[in-house]
């Protein structure tokens, strides 16, 4: 296990002011102004857009009719280690998208077609199902294993230390056997396909073909993915998310 991976290791209505006048031989008054509630708002109809920004119609497309959470990787360039994460929920509104988090990916940057010790990151569209780690569960909702078996240790390109890399992980169903434990090694597409691609805590560099996230900010992904949620990973450059 090496620098991060486990195998290569509508516009919105405003509402109208009354303003109603007294019985006549009263003093005439006018009742309070509504304030707006956050759909009444410009800048809450931005924040919900019909369909998730910056993807194009072969990405949307590749996004499942039921999922209602996506992770969404964009990558600085197609050979940078350096990408940003937005969670969005799909409201009745549109995807409502939460804060933004740096993240890094594989040292060389993205492809799609990703193959065993290329230290690139796939290009595409996944399901998440399964999380696991070094630490015990946060609450997550996701099936959790816990083992011994995510201690890492070594450094990285940059030569940080990888130590902590696995405390918390969340499966990225790129040729692995979906519902089983992040460390299950099926790989259904084989073994020159790679695999063991996860979103992990950061260490502070480039991975092998990982996405990395703060321990703060992989603990709030785990206590928000949520199976119901039927949640999915969109990941890529922005270049190649585009198409």
């Amino acid at each position: 296990m090496h620098a991060g991976t486990a195998a290569d290791a509508p516009s919105a209505a405003v509402g109208a002011i009354d303003a109603s006048v007294a019985p006549s031989g009263a003093r005439g008054t006018t009742q309070p102004k509504p304030r707006p509630t956050t759909t009444d708002t410009g800048a809450s109809a931005a924040s919900v857009p019909a369909q998730l920004p910056g993807l194009g119609p072969q990405t949307l497309a590749q996004i499942p009719k039921n999922a209602r959470q996506v992770v969404l990787v964009t990558g600085r360039g197609k050979n940078s280690p350096k990408s940003q994460v937005v969670l969005y929920r799909r409201t009745s509104a549109g995807w409502e998208a939460g804060a933004t988090w740096p993240a890094h990916n594989a040292l060389k940057g993205w492809t799609d077609n990703h193959h065993a010790g290329d230290l690139h990151s796939p290009i595409g569209v996944f399901t998440l199902t399964d999380a696991g780690g070094l630490l015990a569960d946060p609450g997550t909702k996701l099936p959790y294993d816990q083992s011994q078996g995510f201690t890492i240790a070594g450094t990285g390109f940059e030569g940080e230390p990888l130590a902590g890399s696995f405390d918390y992980v969340v499966a990225i169903n790129y040729n692995r056997r979906a519902g089983a434990s992040p460390r299950d090694w099926t790989r259904p597409l084989g073994a020159d396909k790679g695999g063991g691609i996860w979103l992990h805590v950061d260490h502070g560099g480039p991975t092998h073909g990982c996405v990395s996230l703060t321990q703060k900010h992989m603990k709030e992904l785990l206590l928000t993915l949520d199976p119901d949620q039927h949640p999915v990973i969109v990941m890529g450059d922005a270049e190649a998310l585009k198409r």
